[in-house]
């Protein structure tokens, strides 16, 4: 199969193909219910992720949401 390449944070990473942005999250390890994400740019609303398939050469910004005191 082949592998697409896209941009996490400033590196590069590789993924399949026609997954689905809660799907990659998870590829990577993340916890859907503890980020948030730019996709290309954008603010990309949690109720689009499951619709949202990842291109080759996206650009993601993913943030970790830390609670703290």
């Amino acid at each position: 199969m082949s592998m697409i390449t896209l941009q996490v944070n400033g590196d590069d990473r590789t993924c399949e193909p026609n997954l689905t942005m809660i799907e990659l999250l998870e590829y990577l390890g993340l916890n859907p219910r503890l980020v948030a994400v730019e996709y290309n740019g954008e603010i990309l609303h949690r109720q689009l992720w499951g619709n949202t398939l990842i291109q080759n050469s996206d650009r993601l910004e993913i943030v970790t949401i830390v609670g703290g005191g």
